[in-house]
């Protein structure tokens, strides 16, 4: 990539998350690495629960891989052929932009060879346009070049890419300005405009990326943390959002990951956390979603271990 991309969220994250897992034991690591090779396809890259490659579920393996220091010089080699055929495709949703950066920083920080062959300032010329070519006049970031107005989360997608690119994002004024225009009375944030009870994941990207950018001011700390004590689950877990009554393990992890990098560790039962966390692993490797799911699958496994990872603690990023 083109400037410090190891000051960028995702890659510092990943170090973080890999620091909280070093007390785990070798035979349950091994079973986890084990899991998720099972999901690689003969062209390097990795499925979900049914299918061929994709890049999404590549990079949840590659960051479940690179937690439990997984990622050794062949295996990277392998997956940065994949990148390679993936990058001939030459159009990417705004998912696939950050799940193969991220994809190819990882394998290329591991020790593995670079995913790209070309001159990197023209690709992150050409990744910074594909990036604003999402830009909504709202300020925020769209799902698509078609979407009619900005995404809380693909907004914060758009700021990883552009860190993992080593650059700032145009204008960051009108991105806070954007993102506290999801904000609502519950304290929380809503993914799309005319959303009126927040979620537990878009206020987590929100109050993640406001952070980076400076401007979580007290009544929007106050708020946070109302929210995260109103998503609190009977389960040991944090919901979606108020009003489903049962915790998943994507909403436990990014609720975690706000309360760690905005100083409110404390608000969250780490026992119970970790119980329920505990209780959505399956003995031969792997993480379920939720209690009501019959399956695993490397995005939810990297939830499970972020989540055991967060509640070993570690300072914010």
């Amino acid at each position: 990539m083109t400037g410090d991309i190891q000051n960028s969220y995702l890659i510092r994250l990943t170090a973080r998350l890999a620091a909280g897992l070093r007390g785990m034991k070798s035979d349950r690591a091994a079973r986890h690495r084990d899991f998720l090779l099972g999901f690689q396809r003969a062209d390097g890259g990795f499925a979900g629960r049914e299918g061929g490659s994709d890049l999404y579920y590549t990079s949840f393996a590659v960051r479940g891989l690179a937690l439990l220091d997984g990622l050794n010089e062949s295996r990277c080699r392998v997956i940065a052929g994949y990148l390679k055929s993936a990058a001939e495709r030459g159009s990417y949703s705004l998912i696939d932009l950050v799940s193969w950066l991220y994809s190819a920083a990882t394998i290329r920080l591991a020790g593995g060879p670079a995913a790209f062959d070309g001159d990197l300032k023209v690709m992150a010329d050409e990744v910074s346009a594909a990036l604003e070519s999402f830009r909504r006049p709202d300020g925020g970031y769209a799902k698509t070049g078609e979407g009619g107005s900005g995404s809380t989360y693909h907004t914060f997608l758009a700021v990883l890419c552009y860190e993992l690119l080593g650059l700032i994002p145009p204008e960051p004024d009108s991105i806070v300005r954007f993102l506290l225009s999801r904000r609502r009375d519950d304290g929380g944030f809503v993914e799309i405009g005319p959303m009126r009870r927040s979620g537990t994941n878009p206020t987590a990207a929100a109050a993640v990326l406001l952070r980076r950018l400076e401007a979580v001011n007290p009544e929007v700390f106050r708020g946070i943390e109302s929210f995260l004590d109103n998503v609190k689950g009977p389960e040991g877990g944090l919901r979606a959002n108020t009003q489903i009554p049962f915790c998943d393990l994507l909403s436990t992890f990014t609720g975690l990951l706000m309360a760690d990098d905005l100083g409110l560790a404390g608000r969250i039962d780490s026992a119970s956390c970790r119980q329920f966390a505990s209780s959505l692993e399956l003995s031969g490797g792997g993480f379920r979603g939720a209690s009501w799911d019959g399956e695993a699958d490397p995005e939810y496994t990297f939830y499970g271990l972020g989540t055991l990872a967060l509640l070993k603690g570690g300072s914010p990023p």
